[in-house]
């Protein structure tokens, strides 16, 4: 049967269900109704983390104060009070400042020496059997075992400890860097091949930003064995070039039976500690792996 409809009259058929509601400007204001404080704050990894570190302050506090031993285990007080004068004199920030530069040149000659041999174990099947075979000689070895043959080589200086750092960072950090390259798919392998991507190309523009999760991982690990074996490393010998650091800090405090500075060196250790977990690297995660829906936040 005909229709007499014109073309412009048909209209699609809406089943009620699907149909668009009003829903009000009071439904609209509980959609958007913001959380409260409680719940805000409660969401926020920062505050989380600050309880947990009141309360450990607290749990200090109270150990403290029932031992009533300052020279045993001096309350978080008596600690407060030694490292904001040793502060305020310019001990701690110099000594923190002698560590921080030696570790920095060691990081650093760290990555680059572990970037260059996972280029080379990507290469070819004998660099990766190099690899394999080093890592599981030397990622082994604590750091500090190489400390006597470091001295006997280097002397008692900067490049002593440059040498332990090394060696810290190296093959934990080509451990995870190359371990972040096998984990890279075949499709995607192809896929850079096919676009002309070879040698560096290949493994700066492809392997790396998408093996980042594995090597950021490899870069905090190596950052976390550096820092405990450099101030490890200060505590045996101390001084370099003249200057001791944050590990001779402590080691002399020690000796002078200043329990609290002793541990007000220490709360400086883990200071820094937390400062580069989460503040640098955090901000690393934030512009990387987490910017690119590779990791949750």
């Amino acid at each position: 049967m005909a229709s007499n409809a014109a073309p412009g009259d048909f209209a699609p058929v809406i089943r009620a269900e699907y149909e668009r509601t009003d829903l009000g400007d009071a439904k609209l204001e509980d959609v958007q109704r913001k959380l409260p404080l409680a719940e805000t704050l409660w969401n926020s990894a920062a505050f989380r983390k600050t309880l947990i570190l009141l309360g450990l302050a607290m749990i200090w506090q109270i150990y403290g104060v029932w031992l009533d031993n300052p020279m045993i285990f001096p309350t978080m007080g008596e600690t407060l009070s030694a490292l904001l004068s040793n502060i305020a004199n310019g001990t701690i920030p110099v000594r923190l400042l002698a560590t921080l530069k030696v570790l920095v040149v060691g990081y650093v000659i760290g990555v680059i020496l572990a970037t260059v041999f996972t280029t080379i174990a990507v290469s070819s099947r004998l660099g990766t059997d190099l690899l394999s075979t080093l890592t599981a000689m030397f990622n082994p070895l604590p750091a500090i075992a190489l400390l006597p043959l470091a001295l006997l080589w280097f002397g008692l200086g900067t490049p002593s400890l440059v040498f332990v750092i090394v060696n810290s960072v190296l093959w934990a950090v080509a451990l995870n860097m190359h371990t972040g390259f096998l984990t890279v798919s075949e499709t995607m392998r192809m896929a850079g091949q096919t676009f002309g991507l070879r040698g560096m190309r290949y493994v700066v523009q492809l392997l790396i930003p998408a093996a980042f999760p594995a090597i950021l991982a490899g870069l905090k690990i190596g950052w976390a064995f550096a820092w405990r074996t450099l101030i490890a490393a200060e505590l045996v010998f101390g001084v370099s070039s003249g200057q001791g650091g944050l590990g001779w800090f402590i080691f002399e405090n020690r000796n002078l039976l200043d329990t609290p500075a002793v541990f007000a060196g220490l709360l400086t250790v883990m200071a820094v500690g937390l400062f580069v977990e989460g503040v640098i690297f955090r901000f690393i995660e934030n512009r990387t792996v987490r910017k690119w829906g590779m990791q949750r936040g």
